[in-house]
């Protein structure tokens, strides 16, 4: 039987995998996006139910369609983010084959290329882009055992309130996932407990400009790589009830139990590290930080925008920061449920190729692998801050397809006739 073949395969459907498909479209290259769901799938079911868009649309979008309907400033649902790949997917005409998934890519033995097993049989192709993304599988540390009686789910899965069982909930995680959800749970009427790791939190609007303008304008967004030390640094902002700076002295008074981060299990009781205060204000100095530089870069530009003296004031520090918890006993507490938004854990175990280091982490140069003709794309700081973002996403698989059509150039070099044919030939 004949093996189908094409010059680049894409794997995954999700926004890498659909901005890469437009790019290479542009250079007129063959290529097919294998999906083994939907498209957009990690937007429909790897999201809870209210889950809104942490930047509005004006912003996170693709340079080419807006959200048609949605106020420029508007954080649109989950579904509204799916919706809209899907449209761009139309838009564009994408290759897409759904409910295909790839099982093992391998390098051909003797030719250029890779042999790609999948769920519809195999394929081969010159090229192979990993566009699955960072966010895999979901991690629960092994610090509470599953026969604690407790449920424990990660917040990959929760969906809603009613989803859960009754009695009080510990939230352990205090990005964006984590806070948020430590919200909704606690406007529910639940009694929650938020588990307080280091992060970032910077304000939601300032002087009249969403966050994402002050990091685009101060030249944030294109930084090249984190700060030394601040790798798992979590960002805690919210698109939530029409957007608002995360606070987390708003959510203690308004009855969450704030604590450190999560350190052990023994007997029923849960501990905390004594961090607590020292997270917070370290969360405080980068929203400070901000503030500050963006109240700088109005001065440097003359710029007239409206002060906003409120945006410094604190509220009073509560009870459960001036004088921390450090454990808890799950049962005295009436907790039934932990919910962990603790991250994820990448999954290459199909890509069978020299592209990984010892820990499984992809080894590339913006995207570009060690392994000939195999890519990333929709990494972390792939290429800048907002590589994960809809629109930086866009930018990074512009380099790919580029980079592609490069070495499609060279491959059909001419040595006896002295010439490269050019990638759109």
């Amino acid at each position: 039987m004949s093996v189908e073949k094409i010059d680049t395969v894409i794997v995954g459907a999700g926004q890498a995998g659909i901005a890469l498909s437009e790019h290479l479209g542009h250079h007129t290259i063959p290529h097919l996006l294998l999906e083994k769901d939907r498209v957009a799938e990690a937007w429909r079911s790897g999201r809870w139910d209210a889950l809104v868009t942490n930047g509005p649309v004006w912003h996170d979008r693709f340079p080419n369609l807006e959200f048609e309907g949605d106020a420029p400033d508007a954080f649109v649902t989950k579904d509204r983010v799916a919706a809209y790949l899907e449209d761009y997917a139309r838009m564009i005409d994408a290759p897409i084959r759904t409910g295909v998934e790839v099982i093992q890519a391998k390098r051909l033995i003797g030719e250029p290329g890779f042999r790609l097993e999948t769920s519809q049989g195999p394929l081969e192709a010159k090229r192979v882009v990993a566009a699955t993304g960072a966010f895999q599988h979901p991690v629960i540390p092994p610090i509470v055992p599953e026969t604690a009686g407790i449920t424990q789910i990660h917040s990959y899965h929760y969906r809603n309130p009613e989803q859960l069982a009754e009695g009080a909930v510990l939230v352990v995680g205090s990005g964006s996932s984590g806070a948020q959800i430590a919200d909704e749970l606690n406007r529910a009427g639940r009694r929650v407990f938020l588990s307080v790791g280091p992060h970032d939190r910077p304000p939601r609007r300032y002087r009249g400009r969403d966050f994402v303008w002050w990091l685009g304008v101060l030249g944030l967004w294109d930084m090249a790589a984190m700060e030394p030390g601040t790798e798992h640094v979590t960002i805690a902002v919210s698109g939530a009830y029409g957007g608002h700076t995360m606070d987390f002295r708003r959510l203690a008074h308004e009855g969450v139990t704030l604590a450190g981060m999560t350190a052990g299990f023994a007997d029923g009781t849960i501990t905390f590290a004594p961090d607590l205060q020292k997270n917070v204000a370290a969360g405080d100095a980068n929203y400070l930080g901000m503030l500050d530089a963006a109240d700088a870069y109005v001065t440097r530009m003359g710029l007239d925008l409206p002060q906003d003296r409120k945006a410094r004031e604190m509220l009073p520090d509560p009870a459960c920061l001036t004088t921390p918890i450090t454990q808890l006993k799950l049962a005295e507490e009436g907790i039934d449920t932990l919910i962990w938004a603790t991250g994820y854990r990448r999954d290459y175990d199909w890509l069978e190729v020299d592209a990984f280091d010892a820990d499984g982490a992809p080894i590339h140069q913006r995207g570009v692998s060690r392994e000939p003709g195999v890519y990333f794309l929709g990494l972390p700081w792939q290429s800048r801050r907002g590589s994960t973002f809809i629109w930086g996403v866009w930018h990074d698989a512009k380099f790919i397809a580029d980079q592609i059509a490069i070495q499609r150039a060279y491959a059909e070099y001419d040595g006896d006739a002295g010439i490269v044919r050019s990638a759109a030939e």
